[in-house]
């Protein structure tokens, strides 16, 4: 078995972008109190005629340009997603008919915050074990649709994405681009993060999941970085799940990564959930922050109080 690697990879927000001063007109809030608590500033929300296969397919789309790949390359699609609104088809269907490609395996995957680093660690297992050649492995979620936006504790942290990378095999002898996926999940606190009822609407207990990621996650980060024989003082960028400003700082400050690029497109996207991972590398390999091999930390956590963390090469 070869290992895998990421060999390209994109990203799309819709057009219209909600900022904190738009938000204090719908609710009672300020500038102020969302960057203050939050760090975020604007959020881009999509429209009621774009869904989330529209927002995956576009993004898929741009990662299969940057790899130099025709639809037909890909046998796999896996799309993370927790706000798909039909059951069937699924979301990596539809982002297979979106953009004609023929006949491969489709899959959703419904790890909420942490979706994107558990399907990126199943193309690798997938495409190691010789069961697929190429993968799309996507990370889109529509927050905006399943958010209250009279609820000013939740609406002021939600935006709209995705991000898409291409998996492929290494060649005999290349080092393995995707290093060992360390994931768990701490089951009695799955209800600190929810995406529940009818119509479903997003609400979490903010202080818990704060003091977990704050506290619990430093280490776990740090065991990503050994199963792939990493110091994370090596890192040279860490893109964690973009939930709040305030636990992304800290968080890669325990970790180690002294001489690392930390993501904080939080403060211009919001949490888009399964999206912000791919959706903020991809804004640093677009921006030149990091270069093609460089190790980064890829880490997503929040939903069912689940994590998932790998070391990849950039692409």
């Amino acid at each position: 078995m070869h290992g895998s690697r990421i060999a390209a990879i994109g990203h799309y927000q819709p057009a219209k972008v909600l900022t904190n001063e738009d938000l204090a007109r719908m609710v009672d809030t300020s500038d102020e109190w969302i960057t203050s608590r939050v760090g975020i500033h604007t959020r881009h929300i999509a429209g009621p005629d774009e869904p989330v296969d529209e927002l995956a397919a576009h993004a898929a789309a741009k990662a299969l340009a940057a790899a130099g790949l025709a639809p037909g390359d890909i046998d796999l699609v896996l799309v993370a997603t927790s706000t798909a609104i039909d059951r069937s088809p699924n979301t990596a269907a539809r982002v297979a008919a979106r953009l004609g490609i023929p006949e491969p395996a489709a899959m959703d995957v419904n790890v909420v915050c942490a979706g994107f680093t558990h399907a990126l660690a199943t193309a690798d297992h997938t495409v190691r074990a010789g069961a697929a050649t190429r993968a799309l492995v996507i990370g889109a979620d529509k927050m905006s649709e399943v958010t209250d936006w009279t609820d000013r504790t939740t609406c002021v942290l939600v935006g709209d994405g995705a991000g898409a990378a291409v998996v492929e095999a290494c060649a005999p002898g290349e080092e393995a681009g995707i290093g060992p996926v360390l994931w768990g999940s701490v089951p009695e606190m799955g209800n600190a993060v929810r995406i529940e009822g009818t119509p479903p609407r997003f609400a979490q207990e903010g202080q818990s999941v704060y003091r977990w990621a704050t506290t619990q996650l430093p280490p776990i980060a740090r065991r990503a970085c050994e199963k792939a024989g990493v110091d994370p003082a090596e890192l040279a960028a860490v893109v964690l799940h973009q939930a709040n400003l305030r636990i992304i700082e800290p968080l890669a400050q325990k970790i180690g990564a002294v001489n690392a690029v930390v993501a904080r497109d939080v403060t211009e996207s919001g949490n888009t959930s399964a999206a912000s991972i791919p959706l903020a590398l991809s804004k640093l390999i677009e921006q030149g922050a990091v270069r093609t091999g460089d190790p980064a930390l890829l880490f997503g956590f929040g939903g069912n109080l689940s994590y998932a963390g790998q070391v990849i090469r950039c692409p």
